[in-house]
């Protein structure tokens, strides 16, 4: 017993941090992150913030781009490709025909079209469950940061990671 005296402490120091950690998830309310106002465009189905417009495809879903991959390549394959679907080439974005860059298509390593924008390949995310989310959008994964696509093609500013005085009702 006598060797065990720090055990105690350091584990419940543990458990609470990694609690507060857990617990702490972030909504970004509206569906739209990067701090700025938010509003749902009625006519057009994209989101407007004070960036830019966010692209949505026909459902109203947030359409991403992968960091690492070129105007030509996809670079998300396999399991990448299961949580980030590729947009077919077929798919329609809201307002297809007022975006100001264009509009293309590429052949991915399976033979399957994919459509691309402002020349990146196109895809949803699967932890997006509902029109207007952005949940993908800033996140580094599967080799590289996903961005969710604006008109302009500027980066949408990630969320920004919850305050430790935010992680909830701790009070310590």
């Amino acid at each position: 017993m006598r060797n065990r005296w720090w055990a105690g402490p350091s584990i419940a120091a543990a458990v609470v941090v990694l609690a507060a950690c857990g617990s702490s998830t972030a909504s970004n309310g509206g569906g739209t992150s990067g701090g700025g106002s938010a509003a749902s465009s009625s006519s057009g189905g994209t989101t407007a913030t004070s960036q830019s417009k966010v692209v949505t495809d026909a459902a109203g879903f947030t359409v991403y781009w992968f960091a690492i991959d070129t105007p030509k390549k996809s670079n998300c394959n396999g399991t990448c490709a299961s949580f980030w679907p590729p947009l077919p080439a077929s798919a329609k974005l809201t307002n297809m025909s007022s975006l100001p860059g264009t509009i293309g298509k590429i052949t991915r390593a399976d033979g399957s079209k994919q459509l691309t924008y402002m020349g990146h390949p196109l895809y949803t995310f699967k932890q997006d469950t509902a029109p207007g989310q952005d949940n993908g959008n800033g996140k580094n994964l599967s080799g590289g940061v996903w961005w969710a696509m604006t008109s302009s093609g500027a980066k949408l500013a990630a969320a920004p990671a919850p305050s430790a005085s935010s992680s909830g009702g701790y009070g310590y």
